[in-house]
């Protein structure tokens, strides 16, 4: 006979409030738990990485900076006045002499300015010969009268002492005697008077005669230079070198004015290279540190000579005197790399210098486990920094690797998987 179950609708109603119960707590926890665990460490190939290890002993400080050769001894070749140019004889990147004519030039107002300037001094030098003719006989004329009034003065000065004598004897009158005595001192006088007009004729001619010198000698020095712009019209290369091309070269029938640039001659056995340097780095340049420049042709070695002070587009141009034997290739404008040595540092904590490391700087690496499966992100403390390595101060130990690659995909990844 059946037992009718009164419990059973409860027990299952129980059943499914228990159920939803669990169902209530379990799915908050696992969402949080699922939440809070860590994305699976991404997988890297290492053969695309650029790992180094960790080490301490000496590091060289090094600067880097891009540049070119350029002469150290140079010069530009100007036009002294306006003028056309008429033929073009020697063209860049040939080599010249001091005497060298590389241009031809024409000036048709030079050159009668050069005639006009040739009569001038022609008429000025003509007119000092003839003033010179005149002020000579003037001179001749005062001293012929200065002799007679000497001579007369003489005869009268006897006449008088003779007559003065005769007049104490008694046998001549006293009154002409006297007479003749004022006779001699009258010419006496008029003869220092004629001496003094010859002293100061001879200033006056010195005088006129500088004066005309003086316009002689202006008219000279115009015609010289009108001579010397002719000659010049002729340009020469001014020392031995080599024609280097400008930036805005002259052509044959261009019309230059006067400082109007028309060519530059180099030396090209003495040259030196401009360096282009950070202005981040150059802050430790100095003079006379040692550089190695490289021709991509071969190695040269050389020293600071010389930082500009200027900052041009956030770099600064630095001179390095080259001191060791040049190569075949080495010319004047050739691409050059250059490397300043700024410090020896003999007892220091490096490693290569990271894509994004900077001099002082603290950045995140990733620093490789024992087993080489597996890399985590470590923060380092850089400090003294080179061209390639850099100084560790913090996060490292001697023989840690880690990866000096660009790893700003896995910024979100504490982990990454080597494969």
């Amino acid at each position: 006979m059946d037992v009718p179950r009164t419990d059973v609708r409860r027990k299952k109603l129980i059943r499914r409030i228990g159920f939803v119960l669990v169902l209530a707590v379990a799915i908050p926890v696992i969402t949080i738990a699922l939440a809070r665990l860590k994305p699976a460490a991404p997988g890297v190939e290492m053969s695309t990485l650029w790992p180094d290890t960790v080490k301490r002993g000496p590091m060289t400080r090094e600067v880097h900076g891009l540049g070119t050769l350029v002469p150290e001894e140079t010069m530009l070749i100007p036009a002294t006045t306006d003028a056309r140019v008429e033929r073009i004889l020697i063209r860049p990147g040939t080599p010249v002499k001091a005497n060298s004519v590389i241009m031809t030039l024409t000036s048709q107002e030079l050159e009668t300015a050069l005639v006009n300037a040739d009569y001038a001094l022609k008429a000025a030098e003509a007119d000092y010969s003839n003033l010179k003719v005149t002020l000579e006989k003037a001179k001749l004329d005062m001293q012929a009268t200065a002799a007679q009034v000497g001579a007369d003065y003489n005869t009268a000065k006897l006449k008088a002492d003779r007559d003065t004598a005769l007049a104490k004897e008694g046998l001549y009158s006293e009154v002409d005697a006297k007479i003749s005595s004022v006779t001699a001192e009258q010419l006496a006088g008029r003869y220092q008077l004629e001496q003094k007009r010859l002293s100061i004729n001879t200033e006056a001619e010195e005088a006129q005669l500088a004066a005309q010198n003086v316009k002689v000698e202006q008219l000279r020095a115009e015609y010289n230079l009108k001579k010397s712009q002719v000659s010049q019209l002729q340009v020469r290369s001014g020392f031995d070198g080599m024609l280097q091309q400008l930036p805005a070269p002259v052509e044959e029938g261009q019309k230059v004015l006067a400082g109007t640039p028309l060519g530059k001659v180099a030396q090209p056995s003495k040259l030196k290279a401009e360096l282009k340097i950070a202005e981040t780095q150059v802050k430790d340049i100095a003079i006379g540190q040692s550089a190695v420049i490289d021709t991509r042709n071969g190695l040269i070695d050389g020293h600071v000579s010389r930082i500009d002070p200027s900052i041009l587009n956030g770099t600064v141009t630095v001179d390095v005197a080259l001191t060791g034997p040049l190569p075949p290739s080495a010319r004047p404008d050739l691409s050059v790399d250059g490397t300043i040595q700024l410090e020896k540092l003999n007892d220091v904590l490096f490693v290569g210098r990271p894509v994004f490391g900077q001099q002082d700087a603290t950045v995140q690496l990733f620093k490789v486990e024992p087993d080489g499966k597996y890399a985590n992100k470590v923060k380092v403390a850089f400090g003294r920094s080179s061209v390639n390595t850099i100084e560790v101060k913090d996060g490292l130990q001697v023989g840690d690797k880690v990866i000096l690659s660009d790893m700003s995909a896995y910024d979100s990844y504490d982990r990454i998987r080597l494969n």
